[in-house]
């Protein structure tokens, strides 16, 4: 429980502070460690390490947003509206998180009522925001991470990564990353089950097809060193519509358009699992014609079903 309770202090100090600094203040070290009760080591580690990524600097040992950054109220109707959108995307992810986010957004949004409705499900993520933080700090600067992973409930093992992306697929929060110790390998790490984040100094390099795999990804299936193959998709026109406003992933290109609606689409994957739920959540108005082979597994997982 005392872990929990520092935590939230210091989530409450570091999202006070940005409070302060988006609004302008010009903010002293010394001054912050009293209001907060800490001492000035704490506040600097916040300004050094948690709070890196974001537009800050210091000067005449006074911590400032650099300009251009001040939050202010808008008037343009396209920024409301984007912003309305915002504050209810961050409602599916965690009620801490939404509350932070929705005390942000209100300092820039100049009304109350919000008539758009959104519902995202995904899981709630509002006790790593300082993990994640520390995450999104190696991955924008490249650093190697070391860190703990707990495989199991009672397996926990150290690893030595180069962080790539913080993800979400399906609702679920992950972490894509190289592992060192395993001959920079592709991983996918559930963002819950790391601990003990450490960043080091060292750097790596992002090799542009990582960065082009990762893109072009469509669930956390996908495969590293695993050349792309493509899969042609009947869509039946009670659905095509659908298909054509959301693409099912981002390599998706419509190859045929027949008179009845119905239409043709192809997609490039480089795991079966990638493509086979997304068609048997569309059944019966899909069906894999190129490769056979999947259709097949798809007919065989459903005799399975229906005995």
């Amino acid at each position: 429980m005392a872990y929990k309770h520092d935590y939230d202090k210091a989530l409450t100090r570091l999202v006070t502070i940005l409070t302060k600094l988006y609004n302008g203040e010009e903010l002293s070290v010394k001054e912050l460690a009293e209001e907060f009760n800490v001492s000035t080591r704490t506040i600097q580690r916040d300004f050094n390490d948690r709070l890196i990524s974001f537009p800050i600097y210091q000067e005449n040992r006074l911590w400032k947003m650099q300009e251009g950054f001040k939050i202010e109220k808008i008037s343009s109707i396209e920024d409301q509206v984007v912003l309305d959108i915002m504050e209810k995307l961050v409602d599916g992810v965690g009620s801490k998180f939404s509350s932070k986010a929705k005390t942000l957004l209100s300092k820039i949004k100049n009304d109350e009522l919000n008539p758009i409705y959104a519902k995202l499900n995904m899981e709630d993520i509002s006790d790593k925001l300082i993990s994640i933080q520390e995450l999104e700090r190696a991955v924008n600067s490249n650093f190697i991470v070391k860190c703990n992973y707990k495989l199991k409930e009672n397996e926990t093992y150290p690893i030595k990564i180069k962080p790539l992306k913080i993800a979400n697929y399906e609702g679920y929060w992950y972490l894509i990353a190289l592992d060192i110790n395993d001959k920079d390998r592709l991983k996918k790490y559930y963002l819950k089950n790391i601990f003990n984040i450490k960043t080091t100094q060292s750097q790596f390099e992002v090799d542009s097809k990582l960065e082009e795999l990762l893109n072009n990804s469509i669930s956390i299936w996908f495969q590293q060193n695993t050349e792309p193959f493509e899969v042609k998709i009947n869509v039946s026109n009670v659905i095509s519509k659908y298909i054509q406003r959301k693409t099912i992933a981002p390599t998706q290109v419509i190859e045929s358009i027949y008179e009845d609606g119905s239409v043709d689409i192809i997609v490039k994957v480089t795991h079966e699992m990638e493509i086979i739920p997304i068609i048997k959540y569309w059944l019966p108005y899909m069906k894999v014609l190129e490769p056979k082979w999947i259709n097949t597994k798809i007919c065989d997982d459903l005799k399975i079903y229906l005995k």
